[in-house]
């Protein structure tokens, strides 16, 4: 039986382990051809190792699929385009890219070095901007060509970047910048027939053990489970990748420049930044002037979401 992505070739950066390699196999799974990145550092992107992405690939190969490993260090230049070099030269051409590799450095603020900033951001932000610069590239040129596209960029942000979370100032703007980055790219690639959307994904992973609310809600999901005697774990990382998948796949060709929060059986389409309670005077305000409309447009404001996505009552 052939799948949605029957044929299509994906590169994924970061799919060593977790929810990366749970991305590669259903990806195989559906029929894709899959190019294997992974780095094969630590959870704070120190050291390197190219066992993790010749496992997976290999663990693609054994089941009947196919796939090629690639250890470049998709934070520089030359790195993200190996990889879609790579990607092309192997299997003939690109049709989805899926980034996902990252790092976590997490410091509160007072305590944050700069190595700690720049490193996060490095692999998140410019990773990300990187292999979908030379992916965007590569389709346009066809485009230019007159070769039609039915291409995918999916970029991962995180509840971290879209809603916030203490002690991950570098890690959150990375990913909400990635938010960004996703929204603006979808307006000007879409003219080569690319779409680009983003997955805001909660799971337990080596990336989140040891978050705070992470571990709360497994212990909350596994009292759950336990009660109901569920054969599924709702915070598996294998509950990320249908959505990625079918993102990916040419039945999402009408979905482009969206965020979507997912995590075991939930999927939400975040909504952005909008304006809120307002005012408007004809002229310039004075700066005293403001304590009398400020609180006042604040108050009436909705609160910030949870990290949940969710409204606090008042």
């Amino acid at each position: 039986m052939s799948g949605i992505c029957e044929g299509r070739v994906v590169v994924i950066t970061g799919a060593g382990g977790g929810i990366g390699r749970e991305h590669a196999l259903a990806f195989a799974a559906e029929g894709a051809k899959v190019v294997v990145n992974d780095l094969g550092g630590a959870r704070d992107g120190t050291g390197a190792s190219a066992g993790p992405a010749q496992s997976v690939a290999a663990e693609i190969v054994a089941a009947g699929g196919e796939a090629a490993a690639n250890t470049e260090d998709i934070s520089t230049w030359d790195g993200s385009k190996s990889l879609v070099d790579q990607a092309i030269d192997t299997f003939g051409r690109l049709d989805v890219v899926v980034n996902n590799a990252g790092i976590l450095r997490d410091r509160m603020l007072v305590n944050m070095t700069e190595a700690e900033w720049d490193a996060v951001i490095k692999v998140h932000l410019k990773g990300t901007f990187g292999v979908a610069h030379h992916a965007a590239a590569y389709w346009r040129d066809r485009s230019k060509a007159g070769e039609a596209n039915d291409a995918r960029i999916i970029n991962t942000s995180s509840p971290s970047g879209i809603f916030g979370n203490v002690g991950q100032t570098n890690y959150g703007a990375a990913k909400a910048g990635i938010a960004a980055f996703t929204v603006i790219a979808a307006m000007e690639l879409g003219r080569y027939g690319v779409t680009v959307n983003a997955i805001a994904p909660t799971a337990l992973t080596r990336m989140t053990e040891d978050l705070g609310f992470v571990k709360n809600q497994q212990e909350a999901d596994l009292d759950e489970q336990s009660q109901a005697k569920a054969a599924w774990n709702p915070l598996g990382p294998e509950n990320i990748s249908p959505l990625v998948v079918w993102l990916g796949s040419p039945q999402s060709n009408g979905v482009t420049g969206r965020v979507f929060s997912v995590a075991g059986g939930f999927i939400s389409v975040t909504e952005g930044w909008v304006n809120g309670p307002s005012v408007n005077r004809e002229g310039k305000w004075e700066p005293g002037e403001l304590g009398e409309v400020i609180p006042d447009l604040v108050a009436k404001a909705a609160r910030n979401a949870d990290m949940q996505g969710n409204r606090p009552s008042a």
